[in-house]
């Protein structure tokens, strides 16, 4: 049995806005056996850090990320062999974990393979929860061919088309056959493409996605798996359709309005913004190969972000944490933290990234908190988080340590 002891925490948790100073907290195995702000004998043999001075939270969540996205040009990634490929997305599932994120649901392209890999530590990441290839009409935003190719090749190859992230399904029947096949494969969650996105090529933001038989063909077959469909979403019209056909969350939801947010309050759906990711794309995109096209879409959704988030918030809506990075980008992952702070304030923002999170995908008795029986899933951060924000920034520069499942897998204590 592996036994670890904290001591001298000062402990922050989605579960209040104030810091707590002097706890300790008892590690074995995978999971936390004891939370007290008394001293903790430490039981033999057990491996003792003393945190004075540091912060003791859970490990952080996110909601949206594609670790096989390993450039910004996504529709050159079937140029790449996908042993090359699944080489770089262990590179970027090690980064990410050691920015502090214990937990992470890949939103298309990964799958139960690469989770598994996770899980039985053949690749150093943080834990997966996956939704295999994405769903996407026709044209939509994961059909990444380009206007000049023969309309004939989805006839002969439309998996090919997308396969790396996402799958092309036609009609109700196609759409539920692929969900099926999906959720055979392992799938965590299902991906529905239900509107026009900035990365595809030839598809307006604007554009709606998908028909709503097509839409409740997919979550029904979610629904019979006792899982989940979540959705790409940014206009009122696409929002209102997948929320009135039972998804569980939004991802990004820029053009979001009034009407909108009320309506995924009343129906319960979590919100998952991804503002970093338009912020990091506008400013580095063309840098790193970003398509014009895509650049251009862009310009109609960089400003609006934060003002969805404004709304769903105020509609009561459980806004989430994701970050929606490609390639080279992932490296501003955690500063994603500082935006939802300008409108969710620092616990808000700490508190989307576990508490929220864990709920959204129904671990919430396992994941986000610090508390007896809770998954060992826990990092230390240099200062306090809910002063100081930036803590959890700046690509985990002042994380000293990460633990997953119980697990040690950065230690930097010695030297922080």
């Amino acid at each position: 049995m592996t036994t670890i002891l904290f001591k001298n925490a000062t402990l922050v948790d989605g579960t209040s806005s104030e810091a707590r100073e002097g706890f300790d907290v008892l590690v074995e195995n995978d999971r936390i056996k004891e939370v007290s702000d008394k001293p903790v004998k430490a039981p033999s043999g057990a491996e003792t850090h003393d945190l004075a001075g540091k912060t003791l939270m859970p490990g952080l969540i996110d909601a949206h990320v594609h670790v096989k996205a390993t450039m910004l040009n996504l529709g050159r990634l079937n140029e790449v062999p996908v042993s090359y490929l699944h080489a770089s997305a262990a590179q970027i599932m090690k980064a990410m974990l050691m920015r502090g994120f214990t937990s992470v649901r890949d939103a298309a392209g990964a799958d139960r393979g690469m989770a598994d890999a996770v899980d039985h530590n053949l690749v150093v990441g943080p834990r997966l929860f996956v939704s295999g290839l994405a769903l996407s009409q026709t044209g939509g935003h994961c059909d990444f061919r380009l206007p000049t190719e023969f309309s004939t090749i989805i006839t002969c190859a439309c998996q090919v088309s997308a396969q790396q992230l996402g799958r092309i399904a036609d009609g109700a029947d196609e759409c539920r056959r692929a969900a099926r096949d999906e959720l055979r494969k392992g799938a965590h969650q299902l991906k529905i493409m239900a509107g026009g996105g900035v990365a595809s090529p030839t598809d307006p933001i604007q554009n709606t996605q998908y028909s709503v038989d097509e839409i409740r063909a997919i979550v029904e077959e979610c629904e019979a798996w006792h899982t989940y469909a979540m959705a790409h979403a940014y206009t009122p019209h696409a929002i209102r359709r997948v929320v009135e056909c039972g998804v569980r969350c939004i991802e990004h939801g820029n053009l979001a309005d009034e009407a909108t947010a009320k309506l995924m309050a009343e129906r319960g759906v979590f919100h998952v913004p991804t503002s970093i990711t338009y912020i990091a794309l506008n400013k580095h995109g063309r840098e790193f190969g970003f398509p014009e096209v895509s650049l251009q879409k862009l310009q109609e959704i960089v400003e609006s972000g934060l003002r969805a988030v404004e709304l769903t918030r105020d509609a009561g809506v459980k806004v989430g944490h994701g970050s929606d990075l490609l390639g080279p980008l992932h490296k501003y992952q955690s500063d994603e933290f500082s935006l939802k702070a300008e409108v969710l304030g620092n616990h808000g923002a700490i508190k989307s990234a576990t508490m929220v999170n864990a709920e959204l995908l129904r671990c919430e008795n396992d994941l986000g908190q610090v508390k007896p029986d809770f998954k060992a899933d826990l990092i230390v951060v240099d200062g306090n988080p809910l002063d100081d924000i930036g803590r959890l920034e700046n690509d985990g520069a002042h994380i000293p340590l990460v633990m997953r499942d119980g697990q040690i897998f950065k230690n930097e204590l010695a030297t922080a």
